[in-house]
């Protein structure tokens, strides 16, 4: 009997010491990052069973568990990724919103300067100061375009260095882990048992791992912890880790793309994979905002550039000479070219190049530039597709060699690729950085075309109230055979040699050659005349006789009226498509990139409640509790106490017993 008290108390004694050992063991790692508290789990040893009954054999501690919830736990990490992710986006966004926004140092004022410049040039066309402070303003708009995407590319190149730094954080954790998990696997199967502490590293790895980026941690039925990213990319299987590899793009050479190595050739993932994390927040706002701003202020430059030469082609320097005459400029702006970039994996020898196509007019100049990048792909025979790639939409399809003309882009196609080869053509993206002003006219003010190349005179011995406007000239205008008469005769005018049309008030057009053109039309009265590109506006009833001179505009130094329609740019329809004006293109920009600013805000306060929530969760269950820990002690102590107690009494009985002997 005495034998069975001891080794009862001996069982009782053991399970209190371990119990003591894996408290205190809680105790001094209660400020251990990712520690779970442990507990004993205890059972009882078998009975010896008798004719007087069973009798118990005391105790034994099966195993040493952890307070661990995966649900819990992934309820923490789903946070944590998104409020990495967030925080990221937020920050980013920020510096593009402050810049972008900045009353003093953004696009409007610029724009509004240099538009100030050319109406005082409308407004007094003469006077050389005038036309010298429209170029400095013209040189501080290029200025502000250029620091603007200066700032743009070199938050560019910062968020290349951070996509590599956090590359090769996930590249460590993958290796930590996998090496985590191989001594996990040597400890449980060498001794059977969970380690404990060893799990609490790897759940606190991934848990630093979700930081960085969204990933899945998975354990098979063989017990195989693996960890993938993506849409079931392996990161770590087993003691085994994957390599992700931040290296140019096979697209666009000079921007970082990541690839995932398992064995072989690295394999490049699509953008929309990475996702989460810091390596998501940064993949998405490179992509999805700052090559947008990028794009939209190129955008803007190209299509300011465009309609401004388009409309200054149509003027008259102050040397008196127009389109097509020696030492006329009729480009205001230079444009870059749209950039086109070959895939490294192409097998042809395509070869293309691209320009802007002129801006078109529809009461004024406009542009269909849309800011998007795209992608050409070639398939068997030289045919090819145009993806705009904002979208997803094909705009263009045909067979090269040959020229594709889509969205204000002319594509020229010298030579087709092979089946699968593709092409990444990027109109706008450098445009901010590369427009400049024509050099020789930057240092000659007297070149700015303020004036119109031609002008009506009425004859100052008409009777009649009828009236010509000075006039204003298209695109492929002609002055050829100017100065020409125009007389009423009998209801009718006369004087024109060649091709004319003209518009009645009521709406009703009239072509002919020559001839005479009737006034009205009806009740309708003329309204307006088109010949050889240039066109008047008719009010007013003739007396017979009157007569009207169109000729060159020689000496119109004083003569703004192109100016005036240069400075009507600034608020009319000259972008998508002639349904924007520049500043509200660029008040989207602002507002959409102001908008994600305040969603990535709100997200992250929203999200940073939500995880603070689930580690309160988390930490319920599975956080050491120092006040729950002293009880432990407590207990553990007495019931040590109690079961040395148990071996006294029965070295005390056994004493008894030798005694009586």
């Amino acid at each position: 009997m005495g034998t069975g008290i001891l080794s009862i108390g001996v069982s009782g004694i053991r399970a209190a010491q371990y119990g003591l050992m894996v408290t205190e063991h809680n105790v001094v790692n209660a400020s251990t990052p990712g520690y779970t508290r442990q507990s004993t789990m205890q059972a009882t040893n078998m009975s010896v069973y008798t004719g007087a009954g069973a009798f118990g054999q005391g105790v034994n501690v099966v195993t040493v568990s952890r307070m661990y919830d995966r649900f819990l736990t992934g309820q923490v990490n789903s946070a944590q990724t998104q409020v990495s992710y967030l925080d990221t986006m937020h920050k980013q966004l920020s510096q593009i919103d402050n810049m972008l926004a900045d009353s003093k140092a953004g696009l409007s004022p610029a724009l509004q300067s240099f538009f100030s410049g050319v109406q005082q040039v409308a407004a007094n066309p003469s006077l050389i100061e005038g036309r010298q402070a429209m170029l400095t303003t013209s040189e501080s708009l290029i200025g502000q375009f250029k620091n603007m995407d200066t700032r743009l590319t070199e938050m560019g190149a910062e968020i290349e260095g951070r996509i590599t730094d956090t590359v090769e954080m996930i590249n460590g954790f993958a290796e930590q882990i996998a090496h985590v998990n191989q001594r996990i696997m040597v400890a449980e199967s060498g001794y059977g048992q969970p380690a404990n502490d060893l799990r609490d590293q790897r759940d606190q790895m991934i848990a630093e791992l979700n930081k960085l980026i969204s990933v899945e941690a998975v354990t098979d039925s063989q017990g195989n912890f693996s960890v993938f990213i993506g849409s079931g990319q392996q990161l770590v299987v087993g003691g085994t880790s994957s390599e992700l590899v931040a290296a140019p793009s096979r697209a666009d050479s000079g921007r970082l793309a990541l690839s995932i190595a398992t064995a072989g050739t690295p394999i490049e993932l699509p953008e929309k994979l990475i996702t989460g994390g810091e390596l998501g927040g940064l993949i998405e706002f490179r992509s999805k905002s700052l090559d947008s701003a990028k794009n939209e202020l190129g955008r803007i430059a190209v299509s300011l550039s465009l309609t401004f030469n388009a409309q200054h082609s149509l003027g008259q320097n102050m040397l008196g000479q127009i389109e097509g005459e020696a030492g006329f400029i009729g480009n205001f702006f230079s444009v870059p070219d749209p950039r086109i970039l070959t895939n490294s994996e192409n097998q042809g020898s395509g070869s293309m190049s691209a320009t802007f196509t002129a801006a078109q007019h529809n009461g004024n100049f406009y542009t269909d530039l849309t800011g998007s990048d795209y992608q050409l792909t070639f398939g068997a025979g030289g045919a090819y597709s145009i993806m705009r790639l904002s979208d997803k939409q094909v705009v263009s399809t045909g067979t090269g060699p040959g020229t594709a003309t889509f969205d204000g882009i002319e594509l020229a196609i010298t030579a087709t690729g092979d089946n699968g080869d593709r092409f990444l053509i990027k109109p706008t993206d450098e445009a901010a950085r590369n427009i400049a002003m024509n050099a020789t006219l930057a240092s000659d003010p007297r070149l700015i075309n303020a004036a119109a190349p031609m002008r009506t005179v009425p004859n100052q011995a008409n009777a009649g109230a009828m009236t010509i406007s000075q006039g204003e000239v298209s695109t492929g205008y002609s002055t050829v055979g100017l100065p020409l008469t125009l007389t009423v005769t009998a209801g009718n005018l006369s004087g024109l040699p060649g091709d004319w049309e003209v518009i009645y008030a009521n709406g009703v057009t009239q072509t002919g050659t020559g001839g005479t053109i009737p006034l009205t039309n009806g009740a309708a009265t003329l309204s307006k005349i088109v010949y050889q590109g240039m066109s008047f506006n008719v009010a007013g009833t003739p007396a017979d006789g009157d007569s009207f001179t169109i000729e060159r505009n020689a000496g119109g130094v004083q003569d703004g009226r192109n100016a005036v329609l240069l400075g009507k740019l600034q608020t009319a329809t000259t972008m998508v498509g002639g349904q924007a004006t520049f500043q509200s293109v660029y008040s989207s920009l602002v507002s959409a990139n102001g908008v994600k600013t305040r969603s990535a805000k709100l997200g992250l306060e929203s999200q940073e409640a939500v995880l603070k929530q689930a580690t309160a969760n988390r930490d319920a269950f599975s956080a050491v509790n120092l006040d729950e820990e002293a009880a432990n002690l407590l207990k553990f102590q007495q019931a040590y106490q109690a079961s040395a107690k148990s071996l006294q009494v029965g070295s005390q009985l056994f004493d008894t017993l030798l005694s009586i002997f």
